[in-house]
């Protein structure tokens, strides 16, 4: 009985379509070669409260994880890890990273300074080019990160060039999240 119950757990998990295809800088960047997508960077450290409240509301939430799913390369990073990462022809470390601060405030990522990231959780959205659109700062709901999410998915955000066009925008925005 345990292990039937196991199984429909996992099941479950499998098909609920509520897990975002986190994957990393570089498979994002050699996917945008072939499939040209916005990406989504979910920047957090391990210690972050809200962060882990992004993760659990909203990015586990089925709309905003199919929708994510479907319309970016959704890359997630530790501001405050120790991976070395290439990104706009240079590469990246941690050299003040500590084993044993792994989860308590550590050192800031190199990545995190270029990114202009000084807060966390941080939502950076990159074009196609791995240009930064823009950098979503704070804890946002499923309700309150579904417009950004929409703007940002392809390149129409190109069209919005003053606050009179976002706030056009915004009021012929339908939520659905």
């Amino acid at each position: 009985m345990r292990y039937l119950f196991i199984i429909s757990f996992l099941f479950a998990l499998n098909v609920s379509g509520q897990s975002i295809n986190w994957i990393s800088f570089e498979e994002a960047f050699k996917l945008q070669q072939s499939n040209p997508k916005n990406i989504i960077v979910d920047v957090y450290t391990n210690w972050c409260g809200p962060c882990k409240l992004l993760d659990r509301n909203t990015f586990q939430n089925k709309k905003v994880a199919d929708f994510i799913n479907k319309n970016f390369y959704a890359v997630k990073f530790n501001a405050e890890g120790n991976n070395v990462i290439k990104f706009d022809d240079r590469e990246f470390t941690n050299p003040n990273y500590r084993p044993e601060m792994a989860n308590r405030r550590n050192g800031n990522h190199q990545l995190t300074r270029y990114l202009g990231v000084n807060a966390y959780p941080t939502v950076v959205f990159l074009d196609d080019n791995s240009d930064i659109i823009y950098k979503l700062r704070g804890y946002n709901s499923p309700a309150q990160i579904e417009i950004w999410l929409k703007l940002f998915k392809d390149q129409k955000y190109k069209s919005i060039k003053s606050q009179e066009d976002f706030d056009k925008f915004q009021k012929s925005f339908v939520a659905e999240f």
